[in-house]
């Protein structure tokens, strides 16, 4: 028998903080810290994680149709597309604040990370089992929670941003908290074996290389 929350301890300790660290040390987070980020380069973030937003909430959808006949999930992808319908627009508002335009967004496509990215997102959705999808929740939001107050600091210093631009950052960084206590809740519950456990490691681990690759491709592509 798994001790469901000894693995969650143990996945948030040896695989999500030091993939936030690692994250945070990148020459995007650096430079954004530092007030030298190119403005190219967060309107970079911003059509792409607008897109990927759009993808969540497809996925979502797709989540409730999968799990229908499951309460605990069925309930629990309405209550995220509920809660994710605005950070499509939010993400959106932040690019128009640092001069994006409206086509900017509707001609975009997404990059090679970000179509990982999404494609996982999809993947676990559909094909995962439900404590390997929640791993790869808790560890994306607890990196989006962490990188939010990097962007939401130095908008406010560095880029002269209002707190209404900022909105998507001030908003992950609450909201990401709740959502990472419930998926922590989800896998403590459902993961009994240890190949459940060994998928719950494997989810998070191959979501910390997602993300850290995700930013890579943005420094480049938006240089």
């Amino acid at each position: 028998m798994v001790d469901g929350k000894a693995l969650v301890d143990s996945v948030r300790k040896e695989i999500i903080e030091p993939g936030i660290q690692k994250l945070m040390d990148t020459q995007y987070f650096t430079e954004l810290r530092q007030g030298k980020l190119s403005i190219k380069r967060m309107q970079g973030w911003a059509i792409q994680h607008y897109l990927h937003n759009k993808a969540i909430l497809k996925s979502f959808a797709l989540g409730m149709v999968k799990n229908a006949h499951e309460p605990v999930m069925f309930d629990y992808f309405i209550e995220q597309l509920t809660e994710e319908q605005s950070h499509p627009d939010l993400a959106k508002r932040f690019g128009l604040a640092i001069g994006l335009k409206e086509e900017d967004f509707t001609e975009a496509t997404q990059m090679f990370e970000c179509q990982i990215h999404s494609a996982r997102t999809v993947y676990n959705t559909l094909m995962g089992y439900a404590p390997q999808n929640r791993a790869s929740a808790l560890t994306s939001e607890s990196m989006v929670c962490r990188y939010s107050e990097e962007f939401l600091n130095a908008g406010r210093k560095h880029y002269g941003l209002s707190d209404r631009d900022l909105t998507f950052f001030t908003v992950h960084m609450v909201a990401d908290q709740e959502h990472t206590a419930r998926s922590a809740e989800l896998i403590a519950k459902m993961v009994k074996t240890p190949r459940e456990e060994r998928l719950v490691r494997e989810s998070a681990q191959y979501m910390v290389r997602i993300k850290l690759g995700k930013f890579e491709g943005l420094y480049r592509e938006y240089a």
